[in-house]
Parts: structure tokens; C-alpha cells; sequence
């Protein structure tokens, strides 16, 4: 039996932020339930009256501190599939880098730039601690290399 008061219940967003030179903003801090320091994307729940991508550009600036002129919808999946609670992958471009806004609990997240081609194996060799991240980051990569 599940345990629903821990169950999400609403939606997320996950960035994938690529300046210019096809660098990736990447967050890192350090879990201690999972005892070590992990890497994310930017996001987090969606709150009441925004819309999916008002979550994303508000996460993006609070947590990274960038803001992006241009964005791209990569995909909507379930978190879990005992809730109908969701994630949506964005990709933002035409970046402008600010100072992070971050709430109590985040004091630690680290910003840094990775080469997309870095941070895709970062995914793959499991130093993600959420799989919303990974799954964004290869959607990215995948749909840009078709583009090119």
C-alpha cells in the first residue's frame, strides 16, 4: 500500500536553459537523504493561477536566475503513474543571467554552465538525482539535432 500523503499532486516544470554557445545551466547541491551532491535543471510545482509555462520562467529565474526570451514545449509526462500529477519539459534560449532568488531550503543549489554533449552524459552515467532532468535534457538534444 502506498503512502498518498506523499504522493505529488501537482504539476511540475523542468528547464533546460542553452545560452548561445550551447551551454546548459545546470544545478547542483547536496541531498542529504540521498547523501551526496546531485545535478538538476531548474524547476519545480506549479502554483495556484500560473500557467504551466509561468512555472517554468518563475523557476528559471528563482533558481538559476536567468530569464529567456524564446521557449519550446519538449513533452508532458506523468510523474508517477498512481497520481495525475504531471512534468513539462520546456527548453528556454536567448538567455539573460540575473542574480538567483532562492527560497529557504535552496541557499545551496550551485549554478554552472555545461556543454550540452557533457551534461547528457552527466544524465546517463545517473548524477541526476530527478529523472525529469535527464529526460529533458536528451529530448533537447535529440530534437535539436534533427533540426541541424
Amino acid at each position: 500500500m502506498t503512502d498518498d500523503t506523499r504522493l505529488p499532486t501537482r504539476d511540475a516544470c523542468v528547464v533546460v536553459a542553452r545560452d548561445d554557445h550551447d551551454l546548459v545551466a545546470v544545478l547542483s547541491a547536496w541531498f542529504p537523504l540521498h547523501e551526496g551532491e546531485y545535478l538538476f535543471l531548474p524547476g519545480g510545482r506549479q502554483e495556484a493561477g500560473e500557467t504551466l509555462e509561468e512555472c517554468a520562467r518563475r523557476e528559471l529565474r528563482e533558481e538559476a536566475g536567468i530569464t529567456a526570451e524564446q521557449w519550446r514545449a519538449l513533452g508532458s509526462y506523468a510523474i508517477t503513474p498512481v497520481t495525475t500529477a504531471r512534468v513539462h519539459l520546456y527548453e528556454a534560449r536567448c538567455l539573460a543571467l540575473g542574480p538567483q532568488q532562492l527560497a529557504p531550503g535552496e541557499e545551496g543549489f550551485k549554478l554552472t554552465w555545461w556543454p550540452m554533449a557533457d551534461a547528457v552524459t552527466a544524465a546517463v552515467d545517473g548524477r541526476f538525482l530527478l529523472q525529469g532532468g535527464p529526460l529533458a535534457l536528451l529530448l533537447a538534444d535529440r530534437t535539436a539535432a534533427v533540426g541541424r
